[in-house]
């Protein structure tokens, strides 16, 4: 009985767990929050301006092009929160230093938000400052 309990805690910590890579764990969770505007959470898809933007993190078609098309498409990937999370690895992997950004949370955030160039343009400057009002954001790094 104890080996089940043990091998279930596990399992559910492993499905909740974000994809490594070069972005923190806890810079995913307050992008995702900043995303959710509170909780992180699968918000599905909301109407931009422009285009849809869909799931944790609220990912667009082109981004989810750009992150190499993962999972079953973009709308199951976005809603999946493994998938959407290696998503996201994998765009700041393909444009953070490509663009002369270096790798922070910071950098990584406003990337997310303005795009491949969004590191370095002064639009995305609310969004950190807003991320970094997400309760356990104020110091991430």
């Amino acid at each position: 009985m104890l080996r089940l309990v043990i091998f279930v805690s596990v399992a559910c910590v492993a499905v909740n767990a974000w994809a490594t890579g070069m972005v923190s764990q806890q810079c995913m969770e307050c992008i995702c929050k900043q995303e959710n505007n509170g909780p992180c959470r699968d918000q599905g898809c909301v109407p931009d301006p422009r285009t849809l933007s869909c799931g944790f993190f609220q990912i667009k078609e082109v981004y989810w092009t750009d992150c190499g098309k993962p999972g079953a498409g973009w709308k199951a990937c976005a809603s999946d929160k493994q998938c959407a999370s290696q998503c996201v690895q994998a765009y700041m992997a393909k444009w953070i230093r490509r663009k002369g950004c270096t790798p922070t949370c910071e950098n990584y955030a406003r990337a997310h938000n303005g795009g491949p160039d969004g590191c370095k343009l002064s639009g995305t400057v609310g969004y950190w400052n807003a991320l970094k009002k997400q309760p356990g954001c104020a110091n991430v790094n």
